[in-house]
């Protein structure tokens, strides 16, 4: 079975490599260590962006505010004194370019997916509250994923307090999204929903998982990385089959933490984009919904 070879292709490799392949409302084709948690790094920003928009969908805040962009924030971690992001570690000058100024806020939302803003991230959470956060991956039906804090809230990661993620709640979260969309679900009102997915498919970094697919396959994902970590979770659109959830989370000293946009920067990216490429190569034969 071709992913018994994939699986038997794994196991030699360093670390920890999770994954989750299946259609929408079906169940998975394919497994493998669904729920290992790992570091979250970006990933997380899709619960935010969740978030973010079930609060505006409630009349909690209006995504059209301009807030200001500062760049300090409260710790996860209480008593502990404030903490700032680094400029050089994030991967958007446009919103550092606003530091001083105001900015919407779903300008800011679609920064931290499109470009993986850590700035831009910290400013969403510090609005949204970590609870609305928790309150989003347990409405995707998430088991261990966890944002217990923002970006480089290093108090909060002494203290324990981190961010995880598992492959099959990041499936859930995306796939819940995808579903979402065409009809309406726990999550966020059809509209919502579709608003989220196109944030999504705007993604600029594309040197994991859409690297491994044809050119012009529209895949709505994101991606997380630093040194040791690169995960992948997407929802990819066949124009000659359904469509198909794709998380693939990767805990190695294959990866070095680095980005550059579309070619695969570290053999973990190159992973990432091999087995999104098989993936595509068998949408036809995924286990169909119901």
């Amino acid at each position: 079975m071709i992913w018994d070879d994939l699986d038997a292709q794994l196991d030699p490799l360093p670390g920890t490599i999770s994954a989750y392949l299946g259609r929408l409302d079906a169940a998975p084709t394919w497994t493998r260590h669904p729920d290992a948690t790992h570091y979250a790094a970006s990933t997380m920003k899709v619960a935010v962006l969740l978030a973010l928009h079930r609060a505006a969908e409630a009349g909690a805040l209006d995504l059209a505010t301009h807030v200001d962009v500062c760049n300090e924030f409260d710790s996860a971690q209480p008593g502990t004194p404030r903490f700032s992001c680094a400029r050089h570690y994030d991967n958007d000058e446009a919103v550092w370019q606003r530091e001083g100024h105001g900015a919407p806020l779903r300008w800011l939302a679609e920064r931290m997916i499109v470009r993986s803003s850590n700035l831009a991230t910290n400013l969403c959470l510090a609005h949204v509250g970590l609870p609305a956060v928790a309150d989003a991956w347990a409405l995707a039906g998430a088991r261990h994923s966890v944002t217990g804090r923002g970006i480089e809230d290093f108090a909060a990661r002494e203290a324990g307090i981190t961010n995880l993620v598992t492959a099959a709640d990041l499936a859930a979260l995306l796939g819940g999204l995808a579903a979402g969309a065409t009809r309406p679900g726990p999550l966020a009102s059809p509209a919502g929903c579709a608003a989220m997915l196109d944030v999504l498919f705007a993604q600029e970094l594309r040197e994991d998982l859409a690297a491994g697919l044809p050119e012009g396959v529209r895949i709505a994902h994101k991606n997380g990385w630093v040194r040791g970590v690169r995960h992948g979770a997407g929802v990819v659109y066949p124009p000659d089959a359904p469509p198909y959830v794709l998380v693939v989370c990767t805990t190695t000293d294959l990866a070095d933490g680095g980005a550059t946009g579309d070619e695969p920067t570290d053999d973990a990216c190159r992973l990432l984009a091999d087995i999104s490429a098989r993936a595509w190569a068998a949408r036809h034969d995924l286990r169909p919904a119901g």
